[in-house]
């Protein structure tokens, strides 16, 4: 019909005109369709709209409530629209996946609703609607002009919207490709293209502010997400309308670095310090050699003028007299005990022996805990209990089987898209050529068959499938899901002899920008979800990109999550041997254009097993070697004549019989306790106890072998004699290593914990055993020393003359060695030692802390490769989960409000402040909004959505996907039903959600990724813990990772507050790491208390001599900061392993300290130097021989070691200890003692001369 005027109508040109604007406008306001016709072709369950010019119809009554559920803004009068109720009904259908994203911004859907419901059924249609194409009576396309400043507005209040399941905003899933890449036009150009799945056909829109040829384009009113709308629904919240938020949040400045001058500051104070030392050091020896130069009065003239022993007792204090008596009582019973042992010799043996069998008979309930849990986590901890509450309400933590894949190709192919755009380059490990090959292994991998208890188990047995029993599809992270892990899909193109359209790299880049797509937008139309339902996100199956561009990937991730099981061994037991399976495979799998890295979730446990067994070799040897030194080293030989007389090969492997001794019933007696046993145990307790027991050995040895038997005493009072003068000193080095060890048993880490208990019991055991049976065999073979071959024991030496000479090594101690690190000139030498503890002091803080994980691999294990690879070319870290305690009432609007994160939530809410903390995902380390159960179960009940139905004959759920008229909404279209579902329709209601699969009709059910994200009551009663998941950012090292569990237990430390509710953060790693965020503090205290308990010992058994165990304390502190600086400069972190060390390397301390200050301390000569030097003489070489040169040739077998951590943790550590320990023991503390010992107890010199005036033992002892 067109408009034209009418000649024959006689009026006035003004009514004419007036009369044809008029006539032109009315006509201008009809329909472009009404009404459904055919069906098309390509989309046989849609419709063409019928080709209608005329004026709007009135809808039918039928029609009303679908009107105002999908536009109220057309339900009034008399309704006459452009659109009838099927049109309605398909509007719905079509609008259901936007609605159930969108919908959580009423002003954002609004605004969209807005866009179809006009397009669809507005009655002035021809406004701003040309329909371009016909097909008899069927509209099969029309252009759509709509306003600029709509569809601006409209994008910016969706721009931000959330999806909570997938952790992305809704338009990545909405407008064909990541959100960031998404914008106003090309998202409407989306919503109007039939390649979407929806639209049934061509819809073109045109942008203009201005009327364009004859049309005024639709420009309606649209709101802002920041506001309300006229029904009473609230503005946007802040996580789905960035306008609504306050300032975004800025983390804190990180603390400046402590400096002084410009310099660090702990160095600084050292060097001053060290400098404040010297001066004043210098200064006291000048003064002290002036004031000798100056008198010959000492504070021991009073002694040495003295001839009257009275006259020293008379000057000794009471401490003293009660150090004196202490020492007398001491020296009196094992005198007697010496007595007693070598009289009845195998009365003493064979005590030993069964009580040594009977502690060794608990070995048979012995345990070895390999689980590295149970190692590093103690049961009481925060990480372990709440693993343990999150295994018990959600199951445990998915086990994971991961291959990363690169290629050894260097080849970057383009990709020039047909209908236009930039080209794309791609990397060689998307060429297609390659994906078909680790396709190939990939489907190689799934139909891995092992046997458990003769039963075969498949991927499908054990793998994680999240839509089972509907679905029974293996979770497989993998590009190649893409693809649907098909060869045929991925050789899919679409195109013609001249030119490809489409083909796997536009489907390919489609699906990184919107992984949970149901049909890519390009002519392929192939899904990008999953095969198993869910989708692949590129963060987690590509790795080596830059920034967002995945198509620059270098490496493949392929993730196979397996279930766990916490409490069902068989079930476990197949996943363990399907793991087995696949380690053996992939270990064969060879192939030359793909370079692997592979990991199982039982590697790490195999590989510490392995390396275990493969360093029995290397630890037998290194033992084996100490074991010939201290056979051999313990005899001294006399003559030539004598070898095999004074050899003690056979007493020294029953000393070392008695070492092993200790140790296995140290093992028995808490394994008895139901104690269980670590690597840590088995490793580090046989080198302890073999360096505290070997180092007595040779003090009561050489010792005997020095003694002169006095006139008329025979070998059992000598013995006792020796046994008196040197066993309070055994007492005082064992007894303060045991409660030091015990006391070190306090320590929270099971590690620590563990081997201090073994090792306090270990060395007390032996210190007893050697006072008991290895005294009786020590005069069992000074018995057959005399004229009887060693080990040959029916063999007799004949009678020759004999001479009796000091051992070479004692003789230089005593000739060469003391005299000269005593002499005038060389004893400065300490500042050297001050000036390396400051050192130390300086780098203290320096130590990392934390266990690289790749040290615990052997050197050839695959593992490190995949270590490297996985820090290297993952993006993303482990997911991590925001536990929210029982106890909270979901049913409640107020308790909804403080978890949600949609409209009417609170502004701190527990998915607010995760939102807010991934803005600033630097330094929170959480990468993502979190996935919220409770947001995506208020979208998916509305009853504006498909999603919440249930038939009406049954009351059992109604999928969406069913279409059945028995079906309908769970709730109703009334302004309460609108509303968030409240007390018992919450509860009746969310089960259903939890049991719905994904599908197109409705992408929010719960099934796939909330199933157990909720833990329901028996009989769905009410709502236990819930959690709500994200990830964190990649953590790349230890300090990462503990960065990463800080700053998560953090964030849910401030939303328990802000809720006033418990709220936890669980991830897998935590329980690891969870001991470095105090192992500073752990150390210290533990250390600590070693030593106090080494100075409260030592006090008490050096006769109450506070001064001896001070400089005792101060050298064993001086080893221990010592050792920091050695593992600062050793690249050697702070660890449970390291710490284990410590706490031993202070029990060696001990070893070479004790004994010489003891020595000191009853020495009665007439000053400092020459107590210290007699003390060096007598006592060095034994520790000399005993410790250091015992330890040395084993230690160094250990540096060839194929493990990194024995290489790191044992070899640089223990060669630090006994380095340190012995340049401490052996030259440094006998100068300390030269210089500031504690002066000569009288009572104890009163004593020696009341004792030996005028026997033989007098001229021994002024020798």
């Amino acid at each position: 019909m067109h408009c034209q005027g009418n000649s024959q109508i006689n009026v006035s040109v003004n009514t004419l005109s007036s009369f044809f604007r008029f006539y032109c406008q009315v006509e201008a306001e009809h329909c472009v369709w009404y009404g459904e016709c055919s069906e098309i072709e390509k989309h046989p369950d849609k419709k063409y709209n019928c080709n209608y010019t005329g004026p709007p119809i009135p809808l039918p009554s039928e029609g009303y409530d679908l009107l105002t559920e999908l536009c109220p803004g057309y339900d009034y009068g008399n309704r006459e629209l452009c659109c009838n109720v099927d049109q309605l009904k398909t509007l719905k259908s079509s609008l259901q996946l936007p609605l159930q994203f969108l919908s959580r911004c009423p002003a954002c859907f609004f605004n969209l609703m807005n866009l179809f419901c006009e397009l669809t059924c507005s009655p002035h249609q021809s406004q701003f609607m040309n329909g371009t194409k016909f097909n008899e009576t069927n509209v099969v396309e029309v252009q759509y002009y709509i306003g600029k400043t709509f569809a601006n507005a409209m994008y910016n209040a969706c721009q931000d919207v959330e999806a909570p399941s997938s952790n992305m905003k809704a338009l990545s899933i909405l407008c064909g490709k990541d959100a960031k890449y998404c914008n106003a036009t090309n998202w409407i150009q989306y919503l109007f293209d039939v390649s979407n799945g929806q639209t049934p056909f061509p819809i073109i829109p045109i942008f203009s502010d201005v009327p364009v040829s004859g049309y005024t384009p639709m420009n309606n009113k649209t709101y802002n997400c920041t506001e309300g709308l006229e029904d009473g629904s609230g503005p946007c919240s802040c996580q789905d309308c960035a306008k609504a938020c306050g300032p975004k949040p800025v983390p804190p400045p990180l603390p400046p670095p402590w400096k002084i001058f410009g310099l660090d500051a702990m160095t600084v104070i050292m060097w001053i310090s060290y400098m404040a030392f010297l001066l004043i050091f210098i200064g006291a020896v000048l003064g002290a050699w002036c004031y000798r130069r100056s008198t010959v009065m000492s504070e021991y003239g009073p002694i040495l003028e003295s001839n009257n022993p009275l006259s020293l007792n008379i000057n000794a204090s009471c401490c003293e007299t009660c150090g004196e008596r202490f020492e007398n009582a001491l020296r009196t019973v094992f005198s007697s005990w010496g007595s007693f042992c070598v009289r009845h010799p195998f009365l003493v043996i064979w005590c030993s022996l069964i009580l040594v069998a009977a502690s060794c008979g608990g070995l048979v309930h012995m345990r070895l805990t390999t689980d590295p849990v149970e190692l590093w986590s103690s049961p009481t901890s925060q990480a372990r209990q709440e693993k343990d509450y999150f295994d018990s309400h959600f199951g445990p933590f998915f086990r994971t089987v991961q291959l990363i894949i690169t290629t050894p190709l260097n080849d970057t192919f383009i990709y020039s898209p047909y209908f236009g755009g930039s080209d794309v380059p791609f990397g060689a490990i998307l060429d297609k050529g390659i994906l078909h090959q680790i396709l190939d292994l990939q489907l190689a991998i799934e139909g891995i068959v092992a046997t458990y208890e003769g039963k075969n188990v498949t991927l499908k047995d054990i793998c994680v499938a999240p839509l089972a029993p509907y679905n029974n599809n293996c979770t497989i992270l993998s590009v190649l899901n893409y693809f649907q892990n098909s060869h045929a899909v991925l050789d899919h193109s679409i195109g013609d002899d001249f030119y490809v359209y489409a083909d796997f790299h536009s489907h390919f880049l489609y699906c990184v920008s919107a992984p949970a797509s149901l049909n890519d937008t390009t002519l392929l139309h192939d899904p990008c979800l999953g095969t198993f339902g869910g989708p692949v996100f590129p963060w987690l199956a590509l790795g080596g990109y830059d920034e967002f561009n995945y198509n620059n990937a270098t490496a493949l991730v392929i993730t196979f999550p397996l279930n766990n099981y916490l409490n069902d061994s068989v079930r476990l037991g197949k996943a363990l041997e399907w793991e087995k399976e696949f380690i053996k495979f992939m270990k064969n799998f060879n192939n030359p254009n793909l370079t692997i890295a592979f990991s199982a979730e039982r590697s790490v446990e195999d590989e510490i097993d392995r390396e275990s067994d493969s360093d029995i070799s290397t630890i037998l040897i290194s033992y084996a070697i100490m074991f010939i030194y201290i056979s051999l080293a313990l005899g001294h030989i006399h003559s030539f004549r004598r070898v095999l007389v004074d050899s003690k090969i056979s007493l020294g492997i029953a000393g070392i019989l008695i070492v092993l001794s200790s140790v296995c019933a140290s093992l028995g007696i808490f394994s008895y306790a139901g104690v269980p046993l670590t690597l840590i145990v088995i490793e580090v307790i046989p080198f302890l106890v073999l360096a505290v027991g070997v180092d007595n050995i040779f003090i009561i040895v050489q010792t005997y072998q020095r003694d002169e038997r006095i006139h008329q005493e025979e070998l059992h009072q000598q013995i006792g004699r020796i046994l008196g003068e040197i066993a309070p000193s055994l007492l005082l080095s064992s007894f303060s290593e045991t409660v030091a060890f015990f006391l070190g048993a306090l320590s929270n880490m099971p590690a620590v914990r563990t081997f201090s208990l073994f090792a306090g019991l270990a060395v007390f055991i032996d210190f007893l055993l050697q006072i008991s049976c290895f005294v009786s065999l020590l005069g069992l073979d000074a018995k057959r020393q005399e004229n009887r071959f060693d080990i040959i024991c029916c063999a007799k030496l004949p009678e020759g003359p004999e001479t009796k000479t000091d051992g070479l090594l004692f003789r230089f101690f005593k000739k060469v060695y003391a005299p000269f690190i005593l002499k005038e000139w060389v004893r400065p030498i300490i500042v050297m030692f001050v000036g390396i503890l400051s050192f130390s002091i300086a780098v203290v803080n320096k130590v990392e802390v934390g266990l690289d994980q790749k040290l615990s691999m052997p050197d050839d294990s695959y593992m490190l490769d995949y270590f490297r690879n996985l820090s290297e070319y993952l993006h993303t870290g482990a997911p991590v989960y925001f536990v929210v305690d029982d106890g909270l009432n979901y049913s409640s609007p107020n308790d909804q409000n403080i978890v949600c994160g949609g409209v009417g939530c609170n502004n701190n809410s527990l998915v607010q402040q995760v939102y807010e903390a991934s803005l600033i995902s630097n330094y929170s380390t959480i990468a993502f909004t979190p996935s919220s159960w409770l947001d995506d179960y208020f979208d998916w009940v509305k009853p504006q959505s498909t999603c919440c139905r249930y038939y009406n004959t049954t009351g059992a759920f109604c999928n969406a996907s069913v279409v059945d008229p028995s079906c309908v909404r769970c709730r109703p279209m009334t302004p309460s039903g609108k509303q968030r579902p409240e007390g018992k329709d919450f509860m009746h209601f969310l089960p259903m959600f939890l049991a719905d699969n994904p599908n197109p009709k409705c992408g929010k059910g719960g099934h796939a990724a909330y199933a157990t994200a909720v833990d329901l009551y028996p009989n769905n009663t009410a709502i236990g813990a819930t959690y709500f998941m994200t990830y964190h950012t990649i953590l790349r090292d230890s300090p990462d990772f503990i960065h990463g569990l800080k700053m998560a237990r953090n964030l849910a430390d401030n939303i328990s507050q802000s809720i006033d509710h418990k709220v936890f953060a669980y991830s897998v790693f935590y329980v690891f790491y969870e001991q470095y965020l105090t192992i500073a503090y752990d150390t210290a205290l533990n250390l600590s208390v070693s030593l106090a308990a080494i100075f409260v010992v030592t006090t008490v058994l050096l006769g109450f001599d506070l001064w001896s165990a001070v400089i005792v304390c101060i050298t064993i502190a001086m080893i221990l900061v010592n050792m920091f600086g050695v593992m600062w400069l050793w690249n050697i972190s702070l660890n449970a392993v390291s710490l284990v060390n410590l706490v031993m390397s202070c029990g060696i301390s001990v070893e070479f300290c004790s004994h010489i200050v003891r020595a000191f301390s009853i020495s009665v000569k007439k000053n400092r130097v020459e107590r210290a030097e007699e003390a060096l003489a007598h006592m060095g070489s034994s520790v000399f021989s005993g410790i250091t040169l015992t330890k040395f040739g084993g230690i160094l077998i250990l540096a060839l070691s194929k493990s990194q951590i024995f290489q790191v943790f044992y070899f640089r550590m223990y060669l630090a200890i006994v380095l340190l320990g012995a340049t401490h023991g052996l030259i440094f503390l006998p100068v300390l003692l030269s210089y500031i010992g504690p002066s000569v107890n009288k009572a104890k010199v009163f004593a020696a001369n009341q004792n030996y005036v005028g026997t033989e033992r007098e001229r021994l002892l002024n020798y």
